[in-house]
């Protein structure tokens, strides 16, 4: 029977999800955008500035690079001075740098610009996370974390069709297309990012919109059973970063965006191989992939809530990423290949809900914000080692397909990580139990 604490608990929570997500929702959406909108300008900036195919692979990388160096150090200071500061310095110097990319003149410039728009961004999405640690219990988590997956999912939808527009700005004020994107998009982030001060408190008990007993019983329900968590990284080294549940999801997260990150990067250009030549309807075409990933993040949260069982949806979705990727690879259709890849963003976006909600089930306090940013520096490094690699085999085999062999090897290996996961899991699982057993014994 739902008593007053739980109706309580059920109000606050749903002003914390009217409240909170919108916010969080703007800045993310903004992330995606100036984070891929390079997708859109491959060809053009090959074209303008003579960038290669393996030249542009890795810059597209380096963005990761940088921002997975930092995505530890980023959230201990987030740890420390409060969401509602760093979240508006994150924003507001990722628009800044994101704006400058129009001055990219040559390789040099366009490498150095995409490592500082990666150092400028480390620890949004952690960050992200971590706050969901702060204002929502275990039970909501996976439905918070998938309302927060729209905002990529829309930012594909709109965000690619709106830059493809951009670009067709091509000589306006003497610029060209690509330069238009990138300062409007740049200048859209950094109002976003004062936005985010004026609206987005750090922790409940900040929320003037919420009463003393709202904000208590948020922050109470958020810590749930979990164990108190270390004030200090150092001595804790191993709970933070290397409990094998941990360094697991940091190896099937980063399988998962080096796919994505690869294919995303290059879907324009793939298109466009295909014989489409109008920036905005490439964009357009891109864009239509966001539909199915948006699809994904907001059924397998749903099919959760009623069925459970987190870690095998997960493998269901590896297994059908793997699946969809050997059918684009012995299809001849163009239409079917591009069709197969919007089917892989429902299971590859789709499982990113169920997988964060599993990671925030293991940390909590100081430890959720290290190693909630630990998992996302494995995971984002793939968005490296996807585009580099995919430019390396395209520029060696002079084909956009080619680099999808690579890929379907590796979602191999994310299947078979995801029983070793649920393993290492209910091991952990009975090992808290006997450490909750012990902790109850009298004392002889």
């Amino acid at each position: 029977m739902t008593n007053a604490r739980d109706l309580l608990h059920e109000l606050a929570t749903k002003k914390a999800v009217t409240r909170l997500l919108p916010v969080l929702g703007l800045a993310y959406f903004m992330s995606y955008v100036d984070r891929t909108n390079v997708a859109l300008a491959k060809t053009s900036l090959a074209a303008d500035i003579g960038l290669s195919a393996a030249a542009y692979g890795l810059g597209a990388g380096l963005f990761f690079i940088s921002y997975a160096l930092l995505e530890v150090p980023s959230n201990l200071i987030l740890y420390r001075v409060g969401a509602r500061l760093w979240i508006t310095r994150i924003a507001i110097t990722w628009g800044i740098v994101s704006a400058a990319m129009m001055f990219v003149g040559d390789d040099v410039s366009f490498y150095i610009l995409r490592l500082l728009l990666g150092a400028a961004e480390a620890g949004l999405f952690p960050a992200m996370m971590y706050m969901v640690t702060q204002w929502f219990s275990q039970k909501h988590r996976v439905t918070i974390v998938g309302l927060i997956y729209v905002a990529p999912c829309v930012a594909v939808i709109i965000g690619s069709p709106v830059g493809g527009a951009l670009m067709e700005l091509q000589g306006v004020a003497g610029l060209r297309g690509w330069q238009w994107m990138f300062l409007v998009e740049g200048l859209v982030t950094v109002l976003i990012g004062i936005v985010v001060w004026f609206a987005l408190p750090s922790r409940p008990t900040d929320a003037k919109w919420l009463t003393a007993e709202e904000a208590a019983m948020l922050s109470e329900r958020a810590v749930g059973d979990t164990a108190a968590s270390p004030t200090r990284v150092r001595g804790n080294l191993r709970r933070a970063f290397g409990h094998p549940t941990v360094l697991l999801l940091g190896a099937i997260y980063l399988i998962n965006q080096s796919i994505g990150g690869g294919i995303g990067f290059n879907f324009p250009a793939y298109i466009q191989s295909l014989g489409l030549q109008s920036p905005f309807l490439i964009g357009l075409v891109a864009g239509s992939g966001g539909i199915s990933g948006l699809a994904g993040v907001l059924f397998f949260p749903w099919f959760k809530r009623r069925y459970g069982h987190e870690v095998t949806l997960i493998g269901i979705c590896a297994g059908a990423v793997l699946l969809v990727l050997v059918g684009f690879l012995v299809s001849r259709n163009p239409v079917w290949s591009i069709s197969l890849l919007f089917i892989s963003n429902f299971f590859a976006f789709g499982t990113l809900p169920l997988f964060w909600s599993v990671a925030m089930s293991r940390l909590s306090g100081l430890m959720a914000a290290a190693g909630l940013a630990f998992i996302n520096m494995l995971g984002i490094t793939g968005g490296f080692v996807g585009p580099y690699v995919y430019g390396l085999i395209e520029g060696s085999t002079d084909s956009l397909v080619a680099p999808y062999y690579v890929f379907a090897a590796a979602a191999c290996v994310a299947v078979a990580l995801v029983p070793v996961l649920g393993m290492s899991i209910r091991r952990a699982a009975v090992q808290d139990q006997a450490v909750t057993a012990s902790e109850g014994q009298p004392v002889q």
